[in-house]
């Protein structure tokens, strides 16, 4: 994940609690910046979760089968 993008989504988030606010402008790049972050947490995420193997009691291992929802 790039620093500059967290480091520009805390600083929104702490004007956004100051009596100045975001302006309108900084609302919707606030809102882009934090799309952009979750969908970099969602897909780092699915790949953590392709690459979970069990094993069982007997050492066998299997991948981590995938269900839909």
């Amino acid at each position: 994940m790039d620093k500059k993008l967290i480091d520009r989504i805390n600083q929104l988030a702490r004007k956004s609690k100051t009596a100045e606010g975001l302006t309108d402008k900084e609302k919707e790049e606030q809102k882009v910046l934090r799309e952009k972050y979750l969908q970099n947490f969602r897909s780092n995420f699915k790949n953590t979760l392709n690459s979970v193997v069990i094993v069982d009691k007997d050492g066998n291992r299997k991948p981590l089968i995938s269900k839909e929802i």
